[in-house]
């Protein structure tokens, strides 16, 4: 038996069943509010496991402050009272303003992303965001954050611009029929309509916010929060790009609504309001899937964009020098869709292995950086020495490392992402079969992109047949992005990490946001069953 406290009520766990017929005995605890927690003290979770507060958890929890159990690992998430607040005053402006929506005009819908455009390609009002932008990645900087994706370059900014004119031309599908029955005497249609309030958070790349406003296009509204990092080229963006085009095109306030908050616990606190039709996040792998565990708790559908990485398999029909330049390619930069593991088959491997790392080394070179690879046991007979025997410098998110240029790895780790910053960097393992390639990619990746690089039409065919992936190719992995592949801006890319998705692409976009209404016309007055 375990006594936990909650609030100022002593609860009893037990392994004892009920009494027959019975149900066990909550209602102590039934409505009280947690006005405290105690160093030590035991909380539940899945069922049957247990984790304890911390002293200094203990001694930051105030009344009026809320506590998440995140179901599949016990961490204890704490939300102080003023960043529920915070969030929930931005969630309450994004529900009004979805209330007001149905009277929205498409029209009006257009010149807001004509208007949000026009700001942002304006270098006055622009200005004021750069600067915010310079400010934001000095102070990075100086804390050892990367900044890789923080820059709002002259490109991401004329990427934003573009996406919003996208979408500014973009046909609405809002009330449009999706299906008709007709009954002779009475009819039905079922109508496209916007799904709500939907919740987006990521870290900080301020091009998103653009992606984000999307969904504004189907009659949604969107709350976000952006990481730390980028919190205040964020507010000059609402403040001078934003907001005034949310105004002058006559679009309810709070449409697109900012979390203000640099504190994780407002992405918590966002996240587990039920209020949110969806909740999609982006950025790396852990923080998504944690978001993800605290959106389901709340019972709010989730799209979650993390864990990438793209596997590459060359086939024994593979032309060598197509494979070369597929590797440099899709190492650019580092993004979801970056090639991450390349798979050879053990027929080709001496000719091929070489090729890989001369694709690996080309893009290295194009950064004006050092490659790095990490070799399954599998390749390791087929990477030269000097790569092993070489060491190089690799800069990181916390700085520049001196490290091997080549390093094994465990079989069991092909799937791991390389989050590199300048120095490209990937995987490389041997196979026996494009089979058992397939094999490795459904176990151990994340169920993103497979390219197979093969001229056997049979073989694209058996891959594309056997492989868990949304994306699958036969070329370069970058292509996979919804606005340089489909002319539509991505909320985000989904992998498969956590199951297929039900009903809709991996790619999500502001028009894939919607549910269906259905309305009945009646003929005759006699109508009846």
């Amino acid at each position: 038996m375990v006594g936990i406290k909650v609030g100022q009520v002593s609860v009893e766990a037990t392994n004892d069943s009920a009494p027959n017929g019975s149900e066990p005995n909550d209602s102590a605890a039934a409505g009280e509010e947690l006005t405290g927690l105690t160093a030590g003290q035991p909380i539940v979770f899945s069922g049957n496991r247990l984790v304890r507060v911390s002293a200094e958890l203990a001694e930051r929890f105030q009344a009026g402050d809320r506590l998440i159990v995140v179901s599949d690992s016990g961490e204890l998430l704490h939300i102080p009272a003023s960043e529920w607040t915070i969030s929930s005053a931005a969630v309450t402006r994004a529900v009004t303003a979805f209330g007001a929506m149905g009277a929205v005009s498409d029209d009006a819908v257009s010149d807001f992303y004509r208007l949000f455009a026009d700001h942002l390609a304006d270098d006055n009002r622009f200005g004021v965001i750069a600067e915010a932008n310079r400010i934001d990645i000095e102070s990075a900087r100086d804390r050892g954050r990367s900044t890789t994706r923080l820059e709002l370059s002259d490109k991401m900014r004329a990427d934003m611009i573009d996406g919003l004119r996208m979408w500014q031309a973009t046909t609405s599908t809002r009330d449009s029929v999706a299906e008709a029955v007709d009954h002779g005497d009475w009819r039905l249609e079922q109508r496209v309509a916007g799904l709500g309030v939907v919740g987006f958070i990521f870290e900080g790349r301020p091009n998103v916010f653009a992606d984000a406003c999307g969904v504004l296009r189907g009659g949604n509204t969107v709350v976000f929060r952006i990481g730390s990092d980028a919190l205040g080229t964020a507010r000059a963006i609402v403040d001078n790009a934003l907001d005034p085009a949310l105004e002058q095109a006559g679009l309810p306030p709070g449409a697109a609504s900012l979390v203000d908050s640099a504190a994780h616990a407002a992405g918590w606190a966002m996240f587990s309001d039920p209020r949110l039709s969806l909740a999609v996040a982006r950025g790396s792998g852990p923080v998504v899937a944690q978001l993800g565990t605290v959106a389901r708790q709340a019972g709010i559908a989730v799209s979650l964009h993390g864990t990438g990485g793209a596997w590459v398999v060359a086939s024994t029909s593979a032309d060598a020098e197509r494979l070369g330049a597929i590797v440099a390619t899709s190492l650019d930069r580092k993004v979801c869709n970056t090639v991450n593991t390349v798979c050879v088959h053990a027929d080709r491997a001496s000719e091929l292995v070489p090729t890989v790392l001369s694709g690996l080394a080309a893009a290295a070179d194009a950064r004006q950086a050092a490659p790095k690879v990490h070799v399954a046991a599998s390749a390791a007979p087929f990477v030269p020495d000097g790569w092993f025997d070489t060491e190089v410098d690799i800069t990181r998110a916390d700085g520049a490392h001196r490290e091997a240029k080549a390093e094994t790895i465990a079989d069991g780790l092909l799937g791991h992402e390389w989050e590199w910053e300048d120095s490209p960097e990937l995987t490389i393992a041997v196979v026996d079969t494009v089979d058992e390639a397939v094999e490795l990619f459904n176990a151990q990746a994340p169920g993103f992109v497979a390219s197979l690089i093969s001229t056997d039409a049979d073989e694209h065919e058996r891959f594309w047949e056997t492989v868990n992936a949304p994306f699958v190719g036969d070329g370069f992995t970058r292509w996979v992005d919804g606005q340089y592949a489909f002319n539509r801006p991505e909320l985000g890319l989904s992998n498969w990490q956590f199951g297929r998705l039900f009903g809709r692409g991996a790619v999500l976009s502001g028009d894939s946001v919607y549910t269906l209404r259905t309305r009945m016309w009646q003929g005759p007055d006699n109508v009846k069953r």
